[in-house]
């Protein structure tokens, strides 16, 4: 039951797809949640990649069709991940001590840095999302690469992270997930990202860098947040996948075909 109720959690969090509350949240059902986020968000990937791919069959000019799959994904989500990018970047960036640096992130007033992020974040996003949606096989690549860039959570929540408060999803879901679990799901969502590259005309290697990348940078930014905050919150788990997200993208579409 313990993979029922982590199912529902990890739905009901990370999308506003409908579902019924999970029968208990314990660290067990939080660290199967994170292990589960990727197929929680495909269906949303899925919906997301193929509006976009409609999308790109009209005479709309780029990069309005990838704006309206990060428009779309980000209704999917409650923006949840858009906003923990902001309320990071302003707590980070703020150079204030600790217990200054989570207050800023607590009341979520987006500051100029925050709001040049996202800017920044969405406007990448979009442009490289737009070169995928020529094709039904680069739309499927498209879903795949939305419902990887969760993967950034296993990181996030492996052991050995601390919450960096208590209270919240940052302190529900810290050290949840198991360093061998999270390993072994982590190279398997690997796989099937630069298979799905392969599919496509592209260089393995693309993904195989692609992967890389965001890997790094998830492991940075959760590093510099346990080194400036004393561990994770909600906001920077956030901040991980928006960030993978667009690495993913980035390193995907630069790729020669």
């Amino acid at each position: 039951m313990s993979w029922v109720s982590a199912w529902r959690l990890a739905v009901g969090t990370l999308t506003v797809i409908p579902v019924q509350p999970p029968s208990r949240v314990d660290r067990t059902v939080a660290g199967h949640a994170m292990l589960l986020a990727p197929l929680a968000v495909l269906p949303l990937a899925a919906v997301t990649a193929g509006i976009g791919w409609l999308a790109g069959l009209t005479a709309w000019p780029a990069p309005l069709p990838g704006l309206l799959v990060v428009a779309v994904l980000a209704l999917g989500t409650r923006a949840l991940h858009l906003d923990g990018l902001a309320d990071t970047v302003d707590g980070l960036g703020s150079g204030r001590e600790q217990d200054r640096a989570l207050e800023i992130m607590r009341h979520g007033d987006v500051g100029p840095m925050g709001v040049v992020a996202v800017v920044l974040v969405v406007g990448v996003q979009a442009v490289a999302a737009t070169t995928l949606l020529n094709s039904v096989s680069d739309a499927v690549l498209l879903m795949i690469v939305i419902a990887i860039s969760r993967s950034s959570l296993l990181t996030g929540c492996r052991a050995g992270v601390p919450a960096a408060r208590p209270g919240g999803l940052g302190s529900a879901v810290a050290g949840s997930v198991s360093t061998p679990l999270g390993i072994g799901v982590g190279g398997v969502a690997a796989a099937i990202l630069i298979g799905a590259v392969i599919a496509t005309g592209r260089p393995w290697w693309a993904g195989l860098l692609a992967v890389a990348a965001a890997t790094l940078v998830t492991f940075a930014v959760v590093r510099l947040a346990v080194r400036r905050l004393g561990g994770i919150t909600g906001d920077v788990l956030g901040a991980t996948v928006e960030l993978t997200l667009t690495v993913l993208l980035l390193g995907i579409t630069l790729a020669p075909i």
